[in-house]
């Protein structure tokens, strides 16, 4: 799981990466923090090979994860058949810059 502890509590961490990896796997592309996107590299690359097992078991544990049904779907029909010849790597991280209230270095997280 995670390794940073983002100044949250365990289970608001643990809110905090699922809305982000829903997120980028419906839109694709986020901007966020450094630390957030170095999180949730990982737990897409997870998500993305539970869809590439296209099994109701893996289906199943992508749902315990991911809080929209219509993003687990889009997972499993679109996303995850374009990578069927990778074998890891799916996202990507752009640095952009600091965020201009507390300088917080931003990143932009897309899917390679």
């Amino acid at each position: 799981m995670p390794r940073a502890k983002l100044g949250r509590t365990t289970g608001h961490r643990r809110a905090t990466l699922r809305a982000l990896v829903t997120a980028l796997l419906e839109h694709e592309k986020i901007e966020t923090t450094e630390a957030k996107a170095k999180e949730i590299n990982a737990l897409t690359d997870e998500m993305i090979a539970l869809g590439k097992q296209n099994t109701l078991h893996a289906r199943r544990q992508a749902m315990e994860f991911i809080t929209d049904e219509s993003v687990v779907k889009k997972l499993f029909e679109n996303i995850a058949p374009r990578y069927a010849d990778r074998s890891g790597g799916f996202t990507r991280i752009i640095k952009v810059g600091q965020r201009r209230g507390d300088a917080a270095p931003m990143v932009i997280i897309e899917l390679v």
